[in-house]
Order: structure tokens, then sequence, then C-alpha cells
């Protein structure tokens, strides 16, 4: 089966030769990517319905970058289990209950970053770009999203790489010819205004309008003397125009200006390959600190990921993780990523844990569920995330094959039928606010 090597197995790489690009390698084969497909990863067993692979197909067809560069994709994530503690959708406490649970120990809580998650594959030029990857049209990567497509026209991408390469990668990050990132793109205005416009500032604008003109219609009323005792109807609506406001500076909180790359940031939390190497087995402590050496060399385009590291048989670090936790969340933060310490964590039978679970903050949770939410509080927490689970296994599964054969040198023929496959997994109907 595939294996992604270990930190000990991975500790000598550096200045990998960089492989040649077998000729006409870059294609996508239909007969990989099409039909039912049933994907052995090494990891575990995936199958991929037909109809998913089509989905994928005009996806990747349509609106993703050159396939040559499409070599990994991220996968989806859930929540915690429902909150144990009142007043909570989503609590570190029962993130740390779901790890336990699995038989991990050793945890690291990252700062969740609200922006575009961002893949990033920067060569040190464009000979590397055409020898490695074959592509020859003098680009020296890609910036693309968790679904494959570009987040900028060609000159800004190749802008902002240039960034990336000088702050250190590659070669000098890790001595190979081109490195893989896992980032965030923010801030999440840049490329989600349209949204935020359309399906959170129109409902904080409605909210705005309606709330307060019927509060003053209740008020004119009892001011008339009009029979029937209207308190309870008005602090009801007093309710709903506060939550409304709390609604409204939530999304808020995630709205920059920017003009091309100004205002623009990275904030890379994982390395995830480079020349004859997956990095996907090294423990997170070796990530963030590489991660870390990008913010220092160029903190204008880098943002640091806060992290705190918990040992579960440690009171201490839990309760100091969940101290964390809540004051990032009262100051406007998104939440955490709770991850394994370790790169490939295993239950005891031997299968991957969950690669990370996010646990949201109680104002953010605002803008998925409504600003209401916290009124049906009790209906919410009855939501299922085993569909979620599943999904976020299969696609890590696939994804760390790929990672696999990107070491390998394999040909991206071999690669696509993952990468695609991931794609394919995320039109399955799961429950978008999870």
């Amino acid at each position: 089966p595939l294996t992604t090597r270990t930190s000990e197995e991975s500790a000598g790489d550096g200045d990998q030769p960089t492989r040649a690009f077998p000729e006409n390698a870059g294609l996508i084969d239909l007969a990989d990517v099409t039909g039912r497909r049933h994907i052995d990863t090494g990891y575990g067993r995936v199958t991929v319905p037909a109809e998913q692979s089509a989905a994928a197909l005009e996806v990747a067809g349509r609106f993703a970058v050159d396939p040559r560069w499409l070599v990994w994709l991220p996968p989806t994530m859930p929540p915690p289990s429902a909150a144990t503690v009142d007043g909570f959708l989503e609590h570190p406490a029962d993130a740390f209950a779901d790890y336990r649970a699995a038989g991990v120990t050793r945890l690291v809580c990252e700062e969740k970053h609200m922006g575009s998650r961002a893949v990033v594959l920067v060569c040190r030029d464009a000979d590397v770009a055409a020898k490695r990857f074959g592509v020859q049209d003098g680009s020296t990567g890609a910036i693309y999203t968790r679904t494959g497509r570009p987040f900028f026209d060609p000159e800004t991408t190749e802008a902002l790489l240039a960034r990336v390469r000088a702050a250190g990668s590659p070669p000098e990050l890790l001595g190979s010819d081109w490195i893989l990132l896992d980032c965030e793109l923010l801030p999440w205005s840049a490329k989600a205004l349209g949204l935020i416009q359309e399906q959170y500032a129109s409902v904080g604008a409605a909210a705005g309008a309606a709330l307060p003109a019927a509060l003053d219609v209740l008020a004119a009323t009892a001011a008339r003397g009009v029979d029937g005792d209207l308190s309870a109807l008005r602090a009801r609506l007093a309710r709903r125009a506060e939550n409304a406001g709390r609604f409204v500076s939530a999304y808020r909180r995630y709205v920059a200006p920017t003009d091309g790359l100004a205002g623009v940031t990275l904030a890379p939390f994982a390395v995830l390959a480079g020349e004859g190497a997956s990095y996907a087995g090294r423990d997170h402590g070796w990530h963030l600190e590489l991660a870390d050496r990008l913010v220092a060399a160029d903190p204008a385009l880098f943002t640091r990921t806060d992290r705190r590291v918990v040992d579960l048989a440690d009171e201490a670090t839990v309760a100091e993780a969940a101290r964390w936790w809540t004051e990032l969340t009262a100051a406007g933060g998104e939440g955490m990523v709770v991850k394994p310490a370790d790169g490939l964590a295993l239950t005891g039978k031997g299968r991957l844990v969950q690669p990370g679970i996010k646990c949201r903050g109680r104002e953010y949770l605002r803008i998925i569920y409504g600003p209401d939410y916290l009124d049906q509080l009790d209906d919410l927490r009855r939501r299922s995330v085993s569909r979620k689970r599943a999904l976020a296994i299969q696609e890590h599964q696939l994804g760390l094959a790929a990672l696999d054969q990107l070491a390998a040198g394999a040909p991206t023929q071999r690669i696509h039928p993952l990468v695609l496959a991931i794609l394919a997994k995320e039109s399955q109907p799961v429950d978008p606010r999870l």
C-alpha cells in the first residue's frame, strides 16, 4: 500500500534533484475519472459514484486551474459533537472528548482564520515549473481554492507567488525547487464580497430596517393606551433587534478593504510536499515552525497562526486551551481547529482519525445559523455530523494518497483520479452549515 513518510523518514530530505515531467503526462484521462470508481488509497477504500465523478469533471473542466497544477485538495472539516456546555452549540470540551474517544491524547489547537482556504504551489522559477510540472507558459505556480479554482488572474498570481518565494520558499525553506503549502487567504471579503453582500448584508439590512420600525409602532401603540399587554412582544422584538445587531457585527469583522494584493495576507499552517517528499506525516509543530519562518520573513504578507498544545491527561493544558478559545472568540475570532499533534493519527484499530475538528465561537455561528440561532439551540444540538465526518475521512485518505504519488514523482494521470475524487466527494449533499 501507499504510505506517507514519517518524520524520521523525511528528516534527511533536502536538495532533492527535480524530476523531469513525463511528456504528455499533464492531461486528464477521462477513463480514469469517470463512471463509478473504487479507489484503494492505501489508507482505506473509497467509492465514488458515477454522478459525483461527473460533477467533479464538470467543475474541473470549466473552472479549475491548469490540471498540471491540481495535485492536492484539502479535506472538508466537521464540527465537534453537540456541546454539553450550557449556552453553546460548539465547545472545546466536546472536541477534546471526541479525540479522547478516538484514543488521541496529544492535540494542537490552531487559531481558525476566517478567510478562504488556499492551496499554494510555488516553484523556484519558470524552468522548474516546466521541468517538474510540464507547464511551459512562463508561470511559476498556482494559488487555488479548495475546489481547484484560481483565486486571481495570472499576473496577480505571479505577483503573489514572487512574494512567497522571496520569503524563503523554495528552495531555502526545504531544499526543494518547489513546495506545496496549505493556507488561508485573508480577509474573507477579498474573494467572498459578493456572497457577503447578497447572503448576509441583505439579511442584516432587512432586520435593521424592520425591527426598529416595529418597536417604534409598539411604543406608539402603548403611548395611545391601547388595551392589552404588549410587554412580551416588545421584549421579543427587542431581543431580535439585538441579535440582528450582533449578526451584522459578526460578519463585518471579516470585511476589510483590498485593492489587488494590497490588504491581502496568507496564513500558512502546513507544508504539504516538496521534491521527493510528502510531509503529511510530520507533526503539526514542525509545520507551524516553518509557517512562523515565513511570517518572520514577510510579516506584511503572512499572518501568524496562534496555537495551544493540549495533553488530554493534563487538565491544566485542557483548561488553558478552553480559556484561550473563549477569549479568542469573545474578541471576534472565528474559533479554532483542533488537530492530533501527530501528522498521521490512528485509532486503536489502525484507522485514520479526523485530521481536524473545527470549533467555532458563539457569535461567529450567528453568521452560519442566523441571528436568532441560540433560541433554537436544543434543536440544533440534534444535528447529525456523522456524514460530514465520514466525508472528511474519505477526502483525507484521497489527499494523503495524492501527496504520496506526488512525492514519488508519479505522472499526474495517477494523481488526477485521487484529486478529482476529492472534488467529486464535495458534490455529496451535506448540510453546508456543518
